[in-house]
């Protein structure tokens, strides 16, 4: 009985699912939050909007950092609470880097004073009668770091 619903299910997801409207997500800003002994904190600002009057579950967020062509940090946020109905909402997501892999990124830094970084995030949101959906997001950019006479 269990196998004929998830068919059932399976075969709606596809033929509405071009028609049903789903939420958008774009990242809007990465910023450096914190620095410490132990690495740094980017902030990522996420801006959602769900389009339906009822609140989304959000199941996770999960996060790739990429510089150099390499995969810097990665990990998720677990349960970061739901999206209320018919609004844009920013979320915030933290991103931890290591000291370790930012000191391996001087040759990026060296050429330009700055740091080109990839952030791909997947945002999985529980929608009713449709279960989990994977909502993919990509955003690229740099970071520019501050030089000593901005400093002094």
């Amino acid at each position: 009985m269990f196998q004929l619903l998830d068919r059932a299910r399976k075969f709606l997801l596809e033929k509405m699912g071009n028609i049903i409207k789903k939420p958008e997500a774009k990242v809007v800003d990465v910023n450096i939050k914190d620095l410490s002994r132990d690495g740094a904190t980017y902030i990522a600002k996420v801006s959602v909007s769900n389009p339906y009057i009822i609140p989304i579950p959000i199941g996770e967020i999960s996060y790739t950092l990429k510089s150099a062509d390499r995969v810097v940090a990665s990990g998720k946020m677990e349960d970061p609470g739901s999206l209320p109905g018919n609004e844009k909402t920013v979320l915030e997501v933290p991103v931890k880097v290591a000291h370790s892999i930012l000191v391996s990124l001087v040759k990026d830094i060296g050429a330009d004073w700055d740091i080109d970084y990839q952030l791909d995030l997947g945002l999985t949101v529980d929608l009713p009668l449709f279960g989990d959906i994977a909502i993919p997001i990509s955003w690229e950019g740099e970071i520019k770091l501050p030089s000593l006479s901005s400093i002094f």
